[in-house]
């Protein structure tokens, strides 16, 4: 059975947080993002935010960051003091009013929740951003390269023909960094991770005793006024 994503964004948000607090324990995200760019002083808007992880990394080093959630409860657990509950292809910003607007691990949710039709909703959310940044904007995304395994590789086919059409498609520049989870013991990592990656996995963490949880992920960007 596949995990019901959508059940746990509207009902588990406390459980998620406690989940991502624990990858990138080496901190390589936040050196992949400003080998980007330069984020001081900018105006940014987190797409996506759930409960503001990306919010929070990025919140010292800008000027002003706004995260934005189509989940209430996702943001009630994010308690950040800038929000705004929207849909990503309908964001309530005026144009060129950003420096920075970053999606991370939200807009790959829709290659499974409209099979049909992903690459529509993904560029309407992707315009959308695209739209408050300011020329020299920067748009960000942000999604898995597999958990669990020894390699980068998309967990399946539908993401991988999405990040496929990320880069040649619509020309975003890629690279693909480690950001491990690291947990206590194994008992907290099942208990963080189960209901989330599924019993397979927590298999695997439990006959091999990790601690250490193999995570990669991708990055593509954009700037506005060089790339599109």
């Amino acid at each position: 059975m596949s995990t019901n994503f959508k059940q746990i964004y509207a009902t588990q948000a406390a459980n998620y947080d406690a989940m991502v607090s624990c990858e990138d324990y080496q901190g390589n995200l936040w050196t992949a993002l400003r080998q980007i760019r330069d984020f001081a002083g900018l105006m940014a808007v987190d797409v996506g935010a759930g409960t503001g992880r990306m919010t929070r990394l990025l919140a010292p080093h800008v000027e002003r960051i706004t995260a934005v959630d189509i989940s209430p409860h996702m943001l009630q657990q994010a308690n950040l003091r800038l929000t705004a509950v929207a849909d990503a292809c309908h964001l309530p910003f005026k144009s060129s009013s950003a420096d920075v607007a970053i999606a991370g691990w939200a807009l790959g949710h829709s290659v499974g929740w409209y099979p049909d039709s992903w690459q529509t909703v993904i560029g309407q959310a992707i315009a959308s951003m695209r739209r408050v940044l300011r020329p020299t904007g920067s748009l960000i995304v942000i999604e898995t390269m597999g958990t669990g395994t020894e390699t980068a590789v998309p967990p399946h086919a539908g993401l991988a023909a999405y990040y496929h059409w990320l880069e040649n498609d619509l020309g975003f520049h890629h690279t693909t960094i480690a950001t491990d989870y690291q947990f206590s013991s194994v008992t907290q990592a099942i208990a963080l991770t189960q209901f989330f990656f599924g019993d397979a996995l927590a298999e695997k963490i439990q006959q091999q005793q990790l601690t250490i949880l193999p995570e990669f992920t991708g990055i593509w960007w954009q700037t506005k006024s060089v790339d599109s």
